[in-house]
């Protein structure tokens, strides 16, 4: 995410009205509107590799996966002095009937799952502020961080007391389980035809 489009600050609603005729995307935090990074095509193909592993093992169930297209509105806590956060994930996962922050139907309010898939520019704000706000939504149970320069998937996971787990996966023939979902994500699939600088190439599990 680069540095702020106007140091003026705005309205949410103010900002939906300028994002829905945008033609980039941009994030609204606190009253600032922020224009996003683009992405590489790692990142492309990683968020492609993901949205698709999700989408066969959800298929006939109540649970949908959302393209990055589409916003999310994180709340904020009561005695926190912020405006709040309108942003996009990688990949959200909804189970239920998705809730929507208007009749525009463009901004979620209710995700159960998060994927942000790392970068250098935003991997800090992605793994601490972001994780922060995005976790003051009750809904949210599950929230994963995929590295794009090396085979590494991180997941933290809501218990009902409010704490979060944490594992971690950095093994291409391994894989992490998304409780919430009821769902796997195998490193080989998620990493299929990326190359890292080390020179290892990710292979489908299903290659010969």
């Amino acid at each position: 995410m680069s540095t702020p489009k106007a140091k003026l600050l705005v309205t949410a609603d103010e900002y939906l009205t300028f994002e829905r005729k945008a033609e980039e995307r941009h994030e609204w935090r606190d009253g600032v509107i922020y224009e996003m990074a683009g992405e590489s095509p790692q990142h492309s193909m990683i968020c492609s590799n993901v949205n698709a592993s999700f989408n066969l093992q959800l298929r006939g169930r109540p649970c949908a996966t959302f393209s990055p297209n589409m916003k999310i509105r994180s709340r904020v806590k009561p005695e926190a002095k912020l405006k709040g956060l309108f942003s996009y994930a990688d990949t959200m996962i909804v189970c239920g009937e998705p809730q929507f922050h208007d009749k525009y139907q463009d901004v979620i309010t209710n995700p159960t799952v998060i994927v942000e898939v790392l970068s250098d520019s935003t991997k800090g704000y992605d793994r601490d502020e972001k994780f922060d706000r995005y976790a003051q939504n009750p809904s949210l149970k599950d929230y994963i961080l995929i590295a794009q320069d090396r085979p590494k998937i991180e997941l933290f996971s809501r218990r009902e007391n409010g704490h979060w787990d944490y594992c971690c996966e950095t093994s291409l023939e391994g894989r992490i389980h998304i409780d919430s979902i009821a769902c796997d994500l195998f490193l080989a699939e998620v990493y299929d035809r990326i190359k890292f600088e080390s020179g290892e190439e990710a292979q489908d599990s299903d290659a010969e």
